[in-house]
């Protein structure tokens, strides 16, 4: 069993005065030099970065990890996955036969098998998970302006811009269920300059092998090439004069670049991939936004987001991965779906079965994976016991997560689950703890601070990185 070791994260520690300069040294345009500037001047050492990119894959709903890759074979009968047990590339590491070409690349993955929260809400679980830490104000599930940053946002103040193309994209939408996004999508109080860039927001055919929208790069109607030239000329003349109006460059520049610039949309098109390789990948929506969060990794943005729920065609949301199973006609699924139905429908199992191994294959070719990290996440898990529906209920007390690139080590295993699945037997991992280790691969430490409103240094995470896991 693997044991985590504490890390030695800084030198030595900033005292308050050290930290409010510091802040106020990475507060411009130059934040790198800053960070580093102040860095240097008292002492500091980051970690060693073992990522530069991430590609952040949710799994809405909660995948099943008793039916994926925390077997229970020796469970009693309705705890026992129904499912047979196949040999990953791993001794002695068995996954489930829904995920046969998954479990050829387990030597690549680090399975967190001691994940645990205590809310069984989704609601408050996706709060959680996604901003890796809870909510300042209890019950408080969607994003707000005066948030603490979400990942994207924090490695974007700590580490800077990534060139021409946003540090941040969101797809193929933002994760809502019928609601304002959920927490951890945001720059939250660092600003909307920190804010991702999410675009198709057409809730349609998860399942079609319809385009992925971009509006956010389109030309509204009656705005020509020329006529949008001759607006940013016009801004331009203004932004010289009143200082007021300069505050917004930033945003107009990007805003520009993603109408204008030939090697961003480039980057958006997946036309130019080779038809073989889309076919890999899955011609659905998940599989498109998982080879397009490759392209963009590639081109140089630093994280990349992918919600994996459902939208039929005509655009009701289906909680794909929550498998209780349905008593009744729900989101165009005509009658009953059992849990296994659930599970083992083309939107589930056997879509990520596809195009989530076509991924880790694919950034390997490249030359990517060694410092692209891959996560595979949820709100929580599945109960150890099945329901009366075939099914498994919310169960935040123990699951597991993956991870994979970026540094991990390929084929451990961290924390362990009671003979049941119920509670952790050992090594407890908090979503707070999840998104520590995903900074830490980036060389970002807990100890690094960000300025909330009033210019007070707070810090980047609550919780504990699993340094285990890396080297």
């Amino acid at each position: 069993m693997l044991t985590l070791f504490p890390s030695s994260l800084w030198k030595q520690s900033l005292s308050r005065r050290q930290a409010l300069k510091m802040s106020a040294l990475a507060g411009g345009a130059a934040l790198p030099h800053a960070v580093a500037q102040a860095a240097e001047e008292h002492g500091i050492e980051r970690e060693r970065a073992t990522a530069k990119r991430c590609i952040f894959l949710f799994l809405c709903g909660g995948p099943s990890q008793p039916d994926l890759w925390d077997l229970k074979l020796d469970a009693p009968s309705g705890v026992r996955t129904i499912f047979s047990p196949v040999q990953t590339n791993v001794p002695g590491t068995l996954f489930s036969e829904l995920i046969p070409d998954v479990a050829r690349h387990a030597d690549k993955l680090a399975l967190i098998r001691s994940m645990t929260h205590s809310n069984n809400d989704h609601n408050g679980a996706i709060a959680h998970s996604l901003h890796g830490q809870l909510p300042a104000r209890p019950g408080e599930v969607y994003v707000a302006r005066d948030d603490h940053p979400g990942l994207g946002a924090i490695l974007h103040r700590t580490l800077g811009a990534s060139g021409a193309l946003p540090p941040w994209v969101v797809l193929p939408r933002p994760f809502t269920t019928v609601s304002p996004p959920y927490k951890g999508q945001s720059g939250g109080f660092l600003g909307p300059k920190y804010d991702p860039i999410a675009f198709d927001k057409e809730k349609k055919g998860s399942l079609s092998d319809a385009p992925l929208r971009f509006d956010a790069m389109t030309l509204v109607d009656g705005i020509s090439r020329d006529r949008l030239s001759r607006r940013q000329q016009l801004r331009r003349s203004i932004d010289a004069h009143p200082e007021s109006a300069r505050g917004w460059q930033n945003v107009y520049t990007q805003a520009d670049e993603l109408l204008t610039s030939e090697s961003i949309r480039k980057a958006f098109d997946l036309e130019q991939e080779p038809a073989a390789l889309r076919d890999r990948y899955g011609r659905n929506e998940y599989g498109q936004s998982l080879l397009m969060a490759r392209r963009l990794v590639e081109s140089g943005v630093r994280m990349v987001n992918v919600f994996w729920t459902f939208f039929d065609a005509k655009g009701c949301q289906f909680n794909l991965w929550d498998n209780h199973g349905v008593a009744s006609d729900v989101c165009g699924v005509d009658g009953q779906l059992t849990g296994i139905q659930q599970l083992t429908h083309a939107y589930c199992t056997p879509s990520f079965n596809k195009s989530f191994p076509a991924l880790l294959s694919d950034l390997e070719e490249r030359g990517l994976l060694d410092d692209t990290l891959v996560v595979v996440s949820g709100e929580f898990g599945r109960t150890p016991k099945i329901n009366p529906t075939s099914g498994r209920d919310h169960w935040a007390h123990c699951y597991t997560q993956l991870l994979a690139g970026g540094g991990i080590r390929g084929g451990a295993i961290y924390g362990a689950s009671d003979s049941q699945g119920a509670y952790v037997k050992d090594l407890p991992v908090t979503p707070d703890d999840f998104a520590a280790t995903v900074l830490h691969a980036f060389g970002v430490t807990p100890e690094a601070a960000v300025p909330e409103l009033t210019g007070r240094p707070v810090r980047v995470t609550t919780g504990t990185p699993v340094t285990a896991i890396f080297g």
